[in-house]
């Protein structure tokens, strides 16, 4: 087995890890219709992390009486690049790993966020931050949640 393939099969696996916890840190998520988890990685170290909830200081309550997700919801992604304005680290050049694959708000900051992959484990129905990404080169891994493996 050559070098690059080892290197491959060993970045396929942390991505699988990660991943994972990514998806235990979405159970923090007070969220009923949706929990999303999110973690940005830098030289394989956790650098930040969010799940999606409400802004700090608000009641831990995601949908209002009728069961939509009430306007102000934060997302994972957004959860987890916004907390890194408050430490001493930075996203340029990490990986995101997140549960759901990013709206195109969430895809935006990722951008703006300097973040060079995205790795995604559940296809959300709209592709439009899917293809923003895409467009700003960045590299996206879809596991597919089921065989655990990449497509």
């Amino acid at each position: 087995m050559n070098l690059r393939v080892k290197m491959d099969k060993k970045q396929q696996l942390l991505d699988q890890r990660y991943l994972r916890m990514a998806r235990i840190w979405a159970e923090n998520s007070y969220c009923q219709r949706r929990q999303v988890g999110a973690l940005v990685v830098k030289n394989k170290m956790i650098i930040s992390d969010g799940y999606n909830g409400t802004p700090s200081g608000f009641e831990n309550i995601c949908e209002d009486e009728n069961g939509l997700t009430k306007p102000y919801v934060l997302h994972a992604e957004a959860n987890a690049i916004t907390k890194l304005a408050r430490s001493n680290n930075n996203s340029d050049g990490a990986t995101l790993y997140v549960t759901a694959s990013p709206c195109i708000e969430c895809a935006k900051l990722i951008i703006q966020a300097g973040i060079k992959r995205v790795v995604y484990g559940e296809k959300y129905r709209l592709e439009d931050g899917i293809n923003l990404l895409k467009r700003a080169n960045i590299e996206l891994i879809y596991i597919n949640p089921e065989t655990n493996e990449p497509e």
